[in-house]
């Protein structure tokens, strides 16, 4: 059997709470710096929560023209943003479509909410005239469609929705069409703007959000911080990547993807750890070659308590002497983009030899991580490292990446 082509991830592009590009969202993560802002929602009296890590100040009329705002919802504008950095990153010619080669696929898992927020209110309240173009904006594979026309992509464009998994099923499947020989390239992430009005409250009455901070991994923990964002990779085959000459920033090594098919809510460290098993499988790697791993850690009792379990499967006494930590405090838990984030935060990580910290840890839970990177960024010599996504419906996604 030929062996299968080694995909490489040669562009990265973000917009989140710290704002615009990946290098405002590693020197956030790096150095703990919080885009968790205070928030204050329309067309609502009886807000609870009133912190998000959102972005007040983004004007898509100075990035997009207007007839890409005439038939774009926020979340896929904050696509398109992630996108050209990524294809700008890897050096791509702008003016040079990328062919049939070439796959998009983009993960969310409401997405176009901002529209269909403001639709729905203007149409049992205010009575306003619906936005003709509310269906465009509002389908989830909205995003993976206006990538796919800016970047004349004619491959395969696929729209994932796993819940907080989307972003990591997304690029894991991205690398298995290249193994595959389906395509060449392809550009892979996530993203999602849900902090709307209804959709707000939703997740208050699930009552996981916390009033205060969120402390993954931490003994006082409460709840997540919701965020906002997207991120965007271009994945190329090895031999697509070197014959252009292409940077290369990692490999994408591994891919693991399970189902507790148990609760629709409730976290089952047993599917958790069988996914980073099916990635460390997939790449080939044994638990001592991983350096760092980029937690799901959502600040919530149930997740942290059950991810611990789960990494405690899997990496057993090492543990203790594994990097492990999460960012959510700094960019939100941004749900179906959580992934995507993720990865670019932790392809940096390995580039530049640091874990990120956990913030606003306080004290050891004896449930959970006994060392989550608390506070401080941390040194680490790593050749490869795990993301984690772990979604509502028992979905679970792992990814790993390796220096190039």
């Amino acid at each position: 059997m030929a062996s299968r082509p080694r995909v490489f991830i040669t562009g990265l592009g973000a917009v989140t709470a710290l704002g615009l590009g990946v290098a405002s969202l590693w020197d956030g993560a790096r150095k703990g710096r919080s885009g968790v802002r205070e928030l204050t929602l329309p067309r609502t009296s009886n807000q609870l929560v009133k912190k998000a890590a959102h972005l007040p100040d983004f004007d898509p009329a100075i990035h997009l023209p207007p007839e890409m705002l005439r038939t774009t919802d926020r979340f896929a504008q904050m696509a398109l943003m992630a996108a050209r950095e990524a294809v700008a990153d890897a050096g791509w010619s702008p003016s040079a479509p990328m062919g049939d080669r070439t796959a998009v696929l983009v993960g969310s898992g409401i997405g176009g909410a901002t529209t269909s927020d403001i639709e729905h209110f203007k149409f049992y309240q205010s009575r306003e005239r619906t936005d003709p173009m509310t269906i465009p904006k509002v389908m989830p594979n909205a995003a993976a469609s206006q990538l796919s026309m800016a970047f004349g992509a004619r491959g395969m464009s696929l729209a994932v929705s796993s819940a907080c998994s989307s972003a990591s099923q997304a690029i894991g499947l991205g690398l298995m069409l290249l193994r595959q020989g389906l395509a060449d390239r392809a550009l892979v992430g996530g993203s999602e703007c849900l902090i709307t009005p209804a959709t707000f409250r939703a997740w208050e009455t699930l009552r996981v959000m916390t009033l205060g901070e969120c402390r993954p991994f931490s003994k006082g923990r409460d709840g997540m911080t919701l965020g906002e964002g997207a991120a965007m990779l271009l994945l190329e085959t090895e031999h697509a990547a070197r014959t252009r000459g292409a940077r290369l920033h990692a490999e994408l090594a591994g891919f693991g993807t399970t189902s507790d098919a148990g609760d629709i809510v409730r976290p089952d460290a047993t599917g958790a750890a069988a996914a980073m098993a099916a990635a460390l499988a997939d790449a080939g790697l044994d638990t001592r070659d991983i350096g760092y791993v980029n937690a799901h850690g959502t600040g919530t009792i149930l997740n942290d308590r059950s991810e611990s379990e789960a990494l405690r499967q899997v990496f057993g006494a090492s543990l203790d002497s594994l990097a492990v930590s999460s960012t959510k405090p700094v960019h939100g838990h941004t749900l179906g983009a959580a992934g995507a984030l993720e990865l670019v935060i932790t392809v940096r990580a390995l580039q530049d030899g640091v874990a990120p910290p956990t913030i606003n840890w306080l004290e050891a839970d004896r449930d959970c991580l006994p060392d989550p990177v608390p506070n401080v960024a941390r040194t680490v010599a790593m050749t490869a490292a795990m993301s984690n996504s772990f979604a509502f419906g028992g979905i679970n996604a792992s990814l790993i990446v390796c220096k190039a």
